[in-house]
């Protein structure tokens, strides 16, 4: 953060499950208030007491709301978006694709709401790429349901590839890769160091997900230095800027596509990683500090 802005940091006590742990942990917010509050994350209600004058929230994402229904979507709409908003003087989104989403959801001015990009980690440097011609190891970042691992795993079947993948896989896409007869490993619980490893002894990352707030994962790949196949969909595009190869994540024929074209066209390749560094530099943590602190500024003046 710039000299002008002093930053304490709090981290909740309970972990963000219940009612009971959440409304203690946003009392404990408003007793610990400050001239500026900063609510960050997935835990919009810590913001449920704070003082709208002086209280910023950011927002990842709407994909709950998305896939929630009846009344159980009408509470969390209430409790995390509609009385957090209402607290709020200003409001971050990592993304252009997330303000719009939230839009769609919450009447707020548009005005108040910020566009900041989550920060690049510099633990993801420039590495040497050590290709495996023979072999090609793929590295797949989440197994959630919006990473879309199983399509993944239709779309290389038969390709000479090594699939490494973050996360750990169901008991249906374990048994799927080994009915393809694929070549993978799984790694769960990883340390910052062995992620970064990941992405280093990977010869291209595959984030073919169908929803991301931002997909931070492509930006990580391309300061590495590394081609990325990515989804055309949602923030991803905007995330990757001209620096990935794109792909229809609902189409396994087109992830295939992507990561063979990656695989074979090694100038193409080439060009992405180069772009790729331009791209990730937009994400320096000391610019998006700079922005977060002009949001801090507006709020601190008024």
């Amino acid at each position: 953060m710039p000299a002008d802005i002093e930053v304490e940091l709090h981290v909740n006590r309970y972990a963000s499950r219940g009612i009971a742990g959440r409304l203690k942990d946003a009392l404990a917010a408003w007793r610990r208030r400050a001239p500026l509050n900063h609510v960050l994350g997935d835990v919009h209600y810590l913001a449920w007491f704070l003082p709208r004058a002086n209280t910023v929230l950011t927002v990842l994402d709407c994909v709950s709301l998305e896939r929630l229904k009846g009344a159980r979507r009408w509470v969390f709409w209430f409790l995390w978006y509609w009385w957090p908003l209402k607290r709020s003087a200003q409001v971050t989104v990592i993304s252009t694709f997330s303000r719009d989403s939230l839009l769609e959801w919450v009447r707020y001015p548009p005005e108040c709401i910020h566009v900041i990009h989550p920060p690049l980690s510099l633990e993801f440097q420039a590495a040497p790429a050590k290709r495996n011609a023979d072999r090609p190891r793929l590295l797949q970042i989440g197994t959630g349901p919006n990473k879309n691992l199983p399509r993944v795993v239709e779309a290389i079947a038969g390709l000479p590839v090594q699939l490494a993948i973050v996360g750990t896989p169901d008991e249906a896409v374990r048994a799927r890769m080994e009915a393809l007869e694929i070549d993978f490993e799984a790694h769960a619980e990883l340390s910052r160091e062995e992620l970064v490893a990941e992405y280093e002894k990977a010869d291209l990352i595959v984030f073919a997900s169908t929803y991301e707030g931002f997909g931070l994962p492509i930006i990580e790949a391309q300061a590495v230095g590394r081609p990325v196949v990515a989804g055309n969909v949602c923030a991803m595009p905007e995330a990757a800027g001209d620096a990935a190869c794109m792909v229809d994540p609902f189409d396994v024929a087109d992830i295939r596509r992507g990561i063979c074209r990656l695989i074979e066209d090694e100038d193409y390749a080439d060009a992405l990683v180069a772009k790729g560094f331009e791209n990730a530099r937009r994400f320096a943590p000391s610019q998006i500090a700079e922005e977060y602190a002009e949001v801090y500024r507006l709020v601190a003046g008024r």
